[in-house]
């Protein structure tokens, strides 16, 4: 059967013909060379069957990309990454504490902020001298799964009560943005309305320029659970240690010898995180 005539399942369960220069550009993306990118998606082609999922055509293209550039692997996993976030028990709010101290901001996570009307739990709380953020985080653990117009309405209602009072981080302020970020995407009326009514949203591919893939690749944050290197349990102890950053870790290699890496593996290790 011509690649033409083959549909795939995406995410979110829709069917729809197979475009081999998705492929091209997800693996061009992640800094594969045209030789590597080339070869991958004419095997994957060659195995392709009607009806299989994005996720499976994923892992193929993934395990040749890591048998021929493990760099690029690593960067072509990162949204998958993650997404390995919160199974390892690490919340995301906590990762985009990271990110955004990254950026210069200080943070607070989870904190209690009283509205004009009521209380409210503000996943992250950042501000530096300019501005003063309160961000709702919205974690999905399926690349199908979006946040709609329900999600952006709630957090918009909740950023108008907060706006009513002032507060004091770093100095005192009003509130200036407020922010809903997913892991994964927005559907168009959720976009349309934030864009309407001045909400800030950042997915993973959302704005064209500044969304999350964006603020993690500028700054050099990729979570541990994109290295190729470590197996699950040994991300996990450090995750439950708080230590989420590849350049934490290649900041201070003692972390990986406390969890009984050898002077061998932690070479292993640091080298993949200097490739990124």
């Amino acid at each position: 059967m011509p690649n033409s005539q083959i549909f795939i399942v995406k995410a979110n369960g829709d069917r729809e013909l197979f475009n081999p220069t998705k492929l091209e550009n997800s693996l061009l993306n992640a800094g594969a060379d045209h030789g590597a990118v080339d070869e991958i998606v004419s095997h994957v082609g060659k195995e392709l069957q009607d009806g299989m999922s994005t996720s499976q055509i994923y892992k193929h293209a993934f395990f040749l990309l890591k048998k021929k550039q493990k760099p690029a692997a690593t960067r072509y996993s990162l949204r998958r990454a993650i997404m390995e976030l919160g199974p390892s028990g690490f919340p995301f709010e906590d990762f985009i504490g990271h990110v955004l101290r990254e950026k210069g901001f200080e943070v607070l996570i989870g904190q209690k902020i009283l509205g004009g009307c009521i209380e409210h739990e503000v996943d992250v709380v950042a501000w530096n001298e300019n501005k003063l953020i309160m961000a709702e985080a919205k974690f999905h653990n399926k690349l199908g799964l979006k946040s709609d117009v329900k999600v952006a309405l709630y957090v918009k209602a909740r950023i108008d009560d907060i706006k009513e009072n002032m507060f004091f981080y770093g100095k005192e302020r009003k509130v200036d943005e407020g922010w809903l970020i997913t892991n994964t995407k927005f559907t168009t009326t959720a976009i349309h309305y934030a864009e309407c009514k001045g909400l800030t949203l950042i997915g993973w591919n959302y704005p064209k320029q500044g969304n999350l893939q964006d603020l993690i690749l500028d700054g050099d944050l990729h979570p541990l659970t994109c290295l190729t290197s470590m197996s699950q349990s040994q991300k996990s102890l450090l995750l439950n240690r708080g230590v989420v950053l590849c350049k934490t870790v290649k900041e201070d290699p003692t972390l990986l010898r406390s969890i009984g890496f050898n002077e061998e593996k932690t070479k292993k290790v640091l080298e993949e995180i200097d490739q990124l």
